[in-house]
């Protein structure tokens, strides 16, 4: 079953295994796969993890690994990347890994392929990743898809696991270049909206306009990201919300500034008053907070105005008690 609205509106989930205040980084896996569990019973279309690296809050790292750790713990979900950050690896590598994936759990697999790092310049460095490797995104997609179709554009050279397997592509991006770029290759896209939300419009619209068809995908296919806190009273939302913004500023300040202190909530609240703070809470624009019923009228809105095939939901709520009473609430609103 497939979690839809009445206009044929597709419901998905993007997990990063956040680690909560005093969770481990095991109990983030377990939350994970909880989440996944639920959105397996909800309907909801696929769930999605996100590589990032040297983010303390964040355990979606390793993200091929936690793909099959949770499809080996759900049934028929889709499960991918949201996505792998192609210019980090090899084509080769993300070929084998994810033709094993779609070797042991055949029609479930997606993968999502971005070119940011992930991470900072230091990161990138200790990655070993070329700073100019994002230059060759395009080609490196092209020869990705070779490996799973079996039609290596490489001589002498097959991914096994891989070939054969045609796990389905996907473009994410939060600017124009990946929306021309999916249009130009046939491929669905993905803008993340969730956290980057400025371009939308102008890049689904790009997409849609200049879309040409693929083996892969006759007609433009869109997935808008988007943030959710549904709880059964709006105040008891509004708090959720409150608590996971301070910790998404927290962190990003912390991280920003190396040996900054750890700022009481009174101090956050106050600069997300300042130009800098209101700019950091700008990238939580597209978010819907509130009862099932206001969620639901903010995610139909949303979807229409983005020109959305499919939602991908990050819900934000700090514990995964509240994150699954709000998976249950948006999939009864949507």
């Amino acid at each position: 079953m497939t979690s839809t609205s009445p206009a044929g509106l597709r419901l998905s989930i993007l997990d990063l295994a956040p680690i909560a205040p005093g969770d481990t980084v095991a109990q983030a896996f377990a939350n994970s796969v909880a989440l996944a569990q639920a959105a397996e019973r909800h309907g909801y279309q696929r769930v999605w993890y996100a590589e990032h690296h040297n983010m303390a809050r964040i355990a979606s790292s390793a993200t091929s690994l936690l793909i099959g750790h949770v499809a080996g713990q759900t049934s028929t979900i889709r499960l991918g990347a949201g996505g792998i950050m192609l210019p980090n690896h090899s084509p080769l590598v993300i070929a084998e890994q994810f033709g094993t994936l779609a070797s042991l759990y055949p029609d479930r697999i997606d993968l999502g392929l971005g070119r940011a790092p992930g991470s900072d310049q230091a990161t990138m460095r200790a990655m070993r990743r070329n700073p100019m490797s994002a230059e060759s995104f395009p080609q490196d997609i092209r020869e990705l898809q070779g490996y799973l179709s079996g039609d290596s554009l490489i001589d002498g050279v097959q991914a096994t696991p891989g070939a054969g397997t045609n796990v389905p592509l996907y473009i994410l991006g939060s600017s124009m270049f990946g929306a021309k770029l999916a249009a130009a290759y046939g491929l669905p896209y993905a803008f993340a909206s969730h956290f980057s939300p400025g371009l939308l419009h102008e890049a689904v619209a790009a997409y849609r306009a200049e879309f040409t068809p693929s083996a892969q995908l006759a007609s433009p296919y869109v997935i808008a990201g988007v943030n959710v806190v549904a709880a059964e009273t709006s105040e008891g939302a509004r708090e959720q919300f409150e608590t996971t913004r301070r910790i998404l500023v927290r962190g990003l300040i912390t991280r920003a500034a190396a040996g900054a202190p750890d700022y009481t909530d009174a101090e956050i609240d106050a600069f997300l008053t300042t130009p800098n703070g209101r700019q950091l809470a700008s990238m939580l624009t597209y978010t819907a907070v509130g009862t099932r019923d206001e969620v639901g009228a903010y995610l139909t809105t949303f979807a229409k105005e983005a020109q959305a095939d499919e939602l991908i939901v990050a819900h934000q709520s700090t514990r995964i008690a509240d994150r699954l009473a709000s998976v249950a609430l948006t999939a009864e609103a949507v």
